[in-house]
């Protein structure tokens, strides 16, 4: 039987890059790997990620643009700025709670 992987993230957390300075709301999540070859092919092969680890679509921005991301666990860290995502399309899925974090919307559980 495969090795069950668990997420080190959830949906709703703010992640930042680990290499690169961008930073994101995770609005979904890969087991593992789930794009396509040449995407994984077109990363410089001293940096590719392993693709047998969760792989995270973000709501990201950097400070010229938002755009979504697709990042391995292995890259990504907790952002603790406590700052919200500016990205547009983070309203509508989430919504920013009076804790600073973000919490799917009531009509997306149900």
């Amino acid at each position: 039987m495969p090795k069950m992987l668990i997420a080190k993230y959830k949906i709703g957390q703010v992640v930042k890059h680990r290499l690169f300075p961008f930073r994101g709301v995770i609005f979904d999540i890969d087991p593992e790997f789930n794009n396509t070859e040449e995407w994984w092919e077109a990363i410089p092969a001293d940096v590719r990620p392993r693709k047998d680890q969760p792989f995270y679509h973000l709501f990201a921005e950097n400070a010229e643009t938002e755009y979504i991301a697709y990042v391995s666990e292995q890259n990504l860290l907790p952002d603790t700025s406590g700052t919200p995502i500016r990205h547009p399309q983070v309203e509508e899925v989430f919504e920013w709670d009076e804790n600073g974090n973000y919490k799917p919307l009531d009509d997306m559980l149900n």
